[in-house]
């Protein structure tokens, strides 16, 4: 049973800091090559809109309308600054951004190693399957949370302050002999559970940000990188492709 439950709690820090990676990862995409995407858009409508308007063609137009209504209408100043904003009036970094002073760079797409050391050790002591009643499972639920916030921040410092606070917590009992009908019950449930987890890890995998992280497993940073060079080298090439159709009017 120890060795099941152990087997079920390391499973689940695999799925948990992949879902977390997954979700920076998303974040920083989004950050950096979202205005490269609108712009491509919108230089492939212009584009179709310009053939159309030479050709006159009831295709092109065609193509132009489709082409036009995938560009994303301009945000209004509520989207444009969502996070960027509180109540207190614009973040350090949105001011910053429209005064033309140093923006801080965006966060790193991964925690540190030392912030996933910390973390699996106190996924590990604090996990709630752990738990031998609904009392205990409730608090190692609410404190296994802030522990998941912290490493989703990368907060190393607080993930240290949640270690020494876990170790200064009640010592639990060792858990004493089960019936062989519960053992059995047990058993179904950590089975049900690895399941449910693999379909979560399923989909994180087969999602569009999850492949492109297992293209490079060990460098995400470096491959937005080369997708930012990629991209920017198509807006080149519209761009000259839409120089070109408008010489030509």
């Amino acid at each position: 049973m120890r060795a099941a439950e152990q087997a079920l709690i390391e499973y689940e820090i695999a799925v948990e800091t992949f879902r977390i990676e997954v979700e920076n990862f998303s974040r920083l995409h989004h950050q950096r090559l979202g205005p490269v995407y609108a712009r491509l858009d919108e230089l492939e409508a212009r584009i179709a809109e310009a053939r159309a308007a030479r050709t006159g063609d009831p295709e092109d137009l065609r193509k132009a309308e489709e082409a036009r209504a995938r560009v994303l209408p301009m945000p209004g100043v509520e989207e444009l600054f969502h996070g960027w904003m509180d109540g207190e009036g614009l973040f350090p970094e949105a001011a910053a951004m429209l005064t033309d002073q140093p923006v801080r760079p965006p966060q790193r797409v991964r925690p540190s190693d030392e912030a996933r050391k910390l973390y699996r050790e106190l996924a590990r002591k604090a996990h709630p399957d752990l738990a031998q009643d609904d009392t205990e499972r409730a608090r190692r639920e609410e404190f296994i949370t802030r522990v998941n916030a912290a490493y989703s921040r990368g907060d190393e410092a607080l993930l240290r302050e949640l270690s020494e606070e876990w170790a200064a917590g009640p010592k639990l009992p060792e858990q004493g002999p089960t019936p062989s009908e519960e053992l059995y019950a047990r058993l179904e449930w950590l089975s049900r559970r690895k399941e449910m987890l693999s379909v979560v890890a399923r989909e994180l995998e087969e999602s569009a940000i999850g492949s492109m992280l297992r293209m490079a497993p060990d460098d995400p940073d470096q491959l937005l990188e080369e997708i930012a060079e990629q991209l920017l080298a198509d807006v080149s090439a519209r761009e000259a492709e839409l120089a070109e159709l408008l010489a030509q009017e």
